[in-house]
């Protein structure tokens, strides 16, 4: 039996989560796309908005080019969303500090309440994967029923991103916690993952060594997108020759 303080101890101290993302097998369907705005009560933008690269999803599927412009190739396909960096250069220049590093999590957390749209963080973000709210989206009736009550609506002014789904991981750390346990690997994942039909997008805590998306990363193939820059991002892609 863990007891309390042992409990305690492993929620401060322990708790780094990652993802691996097998290229190979990501078939570019897009469900991860869907399946992260549902959750996360992204708004969608209309087709104006849309035109002028306004788009809020926080995550996108990359496309490569091959050969001579505008020949794109679709496979492998790469699923590119905030790649939780542990050194994140969005981090040092909010004049506000809305985008904060978890200690607990090991996350790159953003606090709209905080925000006061500069859009610094995005402009020094080498992935480029964080959102402008340019307005008020208006979701008209029913669609207002599919709102997630974990998350919240984000209004206009703010920068937003991918967050690892937090509310699923605290909500699985508030569940081990009162039957005094651990987190077990698999117990919960992220949406995307959930969502994905290939199983290409593994999620979990990537500082226990028994952990599935831990010993994806550990293999050989796996490399970091832009790992020169030195933002060690908690992503792993997976990439055949």
């Amino acid at each position: 039996m863990i007891r309390p303080e042992e409990i305690k101890m492993s929620a401060e101290h322990v708790g780094k989560w990652g993802m691996v993302i097998d290229q190979d097998i990501c078939t570019g369907c897009q469900a991860c796309v869907a399946a992260c705005a549902m959750e996360n009560n992204i708004s969608f933008v209309g087709e104006k908005d849309s035109g002028y690269g306004r788009s809020m999803h926080w995550i996108r599927i990359e496309r490569f080019w091959e050969g001579e412009y505008p020949e794109v190739k679709m496979t492998p396909n790469q699923p590119m969303l905030c790649q939780q960096c542990n050194s994140a250069t969005c981090e040092p220049v909010c004049p506000a500090f809305a985008t904060v590093h978890s200690q607990a999590e090991q996350l790159n957390l953003q606090i709209y309440n905080r925000c006061v749209g500069t859009r610094y963080c995005g402009n020094n973000c080498p992935y480029q994967v964080r959102s402008f709210n340019w307005r008020d989206y208006e979701r008209p009736e029913p669609l207002s029923n599919q709102l997630n009550p974990d998350v919240t609506v984000r209004r206009m002014g703010v920068m937003e991103k991918c967050t690892f789904c937090i509310q699923r991981i605290h909500k699985a750390q508030d569940k081990a916690k009162a039957e005094g346990r651990e987190v077990v690997d698999g117990e919960f994942t992220t949406a995307c993952a959930q969502a994905c039909p290939a199983s290409a997008i593994t999620f979990g805590r990537v500082d226990d060594p028994e952990s599935l998306v831990s010993q994806l990363a550990q293999r050989g193939h796996g490399l970091k997108h832009l790992e020169e820059l030195g933002t060690l991002p908690n992503v792993t892609y997976f990439k055949g020759g």
